[in-house]
């Protein structure tokens, strides 16, 4: 699938999005609980991320151009980036609404309505965020993965607001609903620095994964059992949905450029299929020259 393709589960998520706020925003209106309150809000950020979310893919999927020349996939950090730094303001704003509803507490109310729509608004959610999880996987897309996450997390959320409301409704402790909501704050507050810290490792050039590390040293090994061959200053970097695999390849001097450059192309082929969405780049070097061993190093 092309990238530019993504863009319609972004359009999936906003459509998710509108509908989870009107359904939420009449559950508070019917319920007068700040829990399900706290869940409008959190939708509306939801709806937020993933208006960012389709601008970012747009940009990502976007080809090498003379300025970006390795591509414009890192633009999808930014979305998860922003997503986080949302998560973490409606958390806030969640927190400020249950202190208040402390302070003034007030019964909840039409219970069975209120539930049956929140619970309605959380199906929507969960059968999207489904479709993102799997598609940002599929596609190496960490921007469908936030969002899907998010939307997992608003979920998870709106199960608390349903638990809180009925145990409102059953004991009659109206502290509950507001207690219950600040622990969601607490909860989608861990959610969103955990967003932040994943994008701000994609812009800082984080190696790839340990799984795809093994694949690639895999790959190494195998050369170096068939042609005697070695390899060292392996660099590594995750770039949104792509990967970029650099390393050093130390041949004999005494083969030909002919014969050590078709190998050098058939180890690129190889990582490059060990390694989906990975750009391969190999430099040859003799293996017994001195020289070769100075840049064993990470930096040359």
């Amino acid at each position: 699938m092309k990238r530019e393709t993504l863009t319609r589960y972004a359009w999936l998520s906003i459509a998710a999005a509108g509908l989870t706020i009107s359904l939420k925003a009449v559950a508070y209106l019917l319920t007068g609980s700040v829990g399900l309150l706290s869940d409008a809000i959190e939708s509306v950020v939801n709806l937020l991320a993933a208006i960012m979310a389709l601008s970012m893919l747009t940009i990502a999927a976007r080809p090498p151009d003379e300025s970006h020349t390795y591509g414009h996939g890192k633009a999808e950090y930014f979305s998860s980036n922003l997503e986080g730094v949302l998560i973490i303001v409606a958390a806030a704003g969640i927190a400020f609404a249950a202190v208040e509803r402390i302070i003034h507490p007030r019964e909840v109310e039409q219970v069975g309505i209120g539930l049956t729509v929140s619970v309605i608004a959380s199906l929507v959610n969960f059968v999207v965020a489904r479709i993102l999880l799997r598609a940002g996987k599929k596609y190496h897309s960490i921007t469908l993965e936030a969002d899907a996450h998010h939307l997992m997390t608003d979920v998870w959320t709106s199960a608390g607001v349903v638990f809180a409301v009925l145990a409102v409704s059953l004991t009659g402790w109206t502290l509950l609903d507001p207690l219950i909501a600040l622990a969601m704050a607490v909860n989608i507050i861990y959610t969103g620095i955990g967003l932040i810290r994943r994008s701000i490792a994609g812009l800082m050039d984080a190696a790839l994964s340990p799984a795809e590390m093994q694949a690639v040293e895999d790959v190494l090994a195998e050369y170096r059992a068939e042609f005697s061959i070695d390899f060292h200053a392996l660099r590594t970097r995750q770039a949104g949905a792509r990967q970029f695999i650099s390393v050093h390849v130390l041949v004999p001097g005494a083969w030909t450029v002919h014969d050590a450059h078709h190998v050098a192309e058939d180890i690129e082929t190889d990582l490059r299929a060990a390694v989906p969405n990975a750009v391969a780049f190999t430099h040859l070097e003799p293996i017994e020259d001195e020289i070769s061993h100075y840049d064993i190093d990470l930096d040359r």
